[in-house]
């Protein structure tokens, strides 16, 4: 993986997040998810660690948990 990959659902914490994210970095060095929107990436989200959003996956595979949002399983119904 060359880009972070930033997951999130839309919700209001996630817009805060998202938008503090593309702040600190280049739009260039990250790929945006909405899981709210893209129901069928839940599965990639899930398979690279994560279990709520937001969260940003590094280029190395670490996830990163920013506060709480949504869990994974709240975004499968």
């Amino acid at each position: 993986m060359s880009k972070s990959v930033f997951y999130h659902a839309g919700c209001p914490v996630c817009v805060s997040v998202e938008q503090e994210i593309l702040g600190l970095i280049d739009a260039n060095a990250v790929e945006v998810v909405h899981l709210g929107e893209d129901k069928g990436k839940v599965s990639t989200a899930e398979e690279a660690g994560v279990q709520s959003v937001p969260a940003l996956v590094t280029p190395s595979g670490n996830v990163l948990h920013i506060n709480f949002g949504a869990s994974l399983d709240d975004l499968k119904a």
